[in-house]
């Protein structure tokens, strides 16, 4: 091909308005028009079929949210890496979810680089590059200028707010500690309990960038962690296995007043709704959606758990029915036939603090 000719192409690549560095077509956010449907999933193997995603278009969402393991990179081979990122934006069924509605992402560890991994990793700052680029984030974005992908976007129409938080479980996360054999007490899988006042999931800085974003008026907080917080500990990665980092979530939602708190996770390649009580605040719920073309084939127990997990390959969705005086907030697991395989109805006032508003 001629040189005129390239440069013609790489013109027209580079001007479109709406192609991402990675040249993928997106929808752009709108944070004037309050999402009413968001879907979310995790743990999408960018080699296979992801027929789930033909089922989440069809659902038609306003917006949907990646909650990590998004491509099984596995690797500190950036090379590598970039062209998995590339494998799943040609996937037909990616590129569907793509032009149908916006996408938010975080990662967990297959995309950020490692297995379990966590602040060790060695090429953390490069692959967040790769991260950021595909995922559409501006060049000028507040979002590279700070360690780590941790974000938020605020939604906001006739005086009512949705917030979404996207966390970073990954970049400053300390080292988990091995259950080991026959341990004492009992712990089972691979983890077991830290509980060192000192170990940290989200790292300073990100927990003080929370708190600001805690105060920020919401009718509506949907909390984006790439790993699971709200069941019961069952050794596998979760907020669980760093006890004192769990609690300080909950205890920062009450010291803030947080109202509208709903968690929704991913990871463990099953389905899932749990539900914390919490004395003098809100129930906390955590929408467990994992994955889109993964599963495991052992669920297991969790002594939160509201209604049936899912065993095949799932989503989430929380919708919202902003017209109503008290929002109606549905909580909804769906399988990878577009069936709603859990559902759990609550209404906005269910999620505040006694004597709010």
């Amino acid at each position: 091909m001629r040189l005129p000719v390239i440069l013609a192409l790489l013109t027209i690549a580079c001007s479109a308005p709406r192609l991402n560095s990675f040249h993928l077509e997106d929808q752009i956010l709108d944070h004037g028009v309050l999402p009413a449907r968001i879907g979310f999933g995790s743990c999408a193997d960018q080699n296979r079929p992801q027929p789930i995603l033909r089922r989440v278009v069809e659902r038609d969402p306003d917006l949907f949210v990646y909650l990590g393991d998004n491509i099984y990179g596995d690797t500190e081979d950036m090379a590598v890496l970039r062209g998995k990122y590339f494998t799943l934006g040609c996937r037909p069924e990616f590129q569907a979810l793509r032009a149908h509605c916006p996408l938010l992402a975080t990662w967990d560890d297959h995309d950020y680089g490692a297995n379990d991994s966590g602040r060790r990793y060695a090429m953390k700052e490069e692959s967040r590059e790769i991260f950021l680029d595909f995922w559409r984030e501006p060049k000028d974005s507040s979002r590279r200028r700070h360690e780590g992908v941790y974000d938020a976007r605020l939604f906001e129409d006739d005086g009512r707010r949705l917030q979404i938080i996207l966390l970073d479980t990954r970049t400053f996360r300390d080292d988990l500690l091995l259950a080991g054999e026959n341990p004492e007490p009992p712990f089972k899988n691979d983890y077991r309990t830290n509980q060192s006042p000192d170990a940290t999931i989200l790292g300073p800085a990100q927990w003080a960038w929370l708190r600001r974003q805690l105060l920020v008026p919401a009718d509506l907080r949907v909390i984006a962690t790439s790993i699971q917080f709200g069941h019961s500990y069952n050794g596998w990665e979760s907020w669980t296995n760093v006890p004192r980092e769990r609690q300080r979530m909950i205890d920062l939602i009450g010291e803030t007043r947080a109202n509208g708190v709903v968690f929704i996770s991913g990871d463990v390649h099953w389905g899932e709704i749990n539900r914390q009580d919490v004395p003098g605040g809100y129930p906390l719920y955590d929408v467990t959606a994992s994955g889109i073309n993964n599963d495991w084939d052992v669920i297991e127990p969790s002594t939160r758990r509201v209604g049936a997990p899912v065993a095949l390959y799932n989503v989430g969705f929380i919708e919202v029915d902003w017209s109503a005086e008290d929002p109606a907030v549905a909580l909804i697991s769906m399988d990878v036939e577009g069936r709603e395989a859990n559902r759990i109805d609550l209404r906005a006032s269910d999620l505040r603090f006694p004597g709010t508003r």
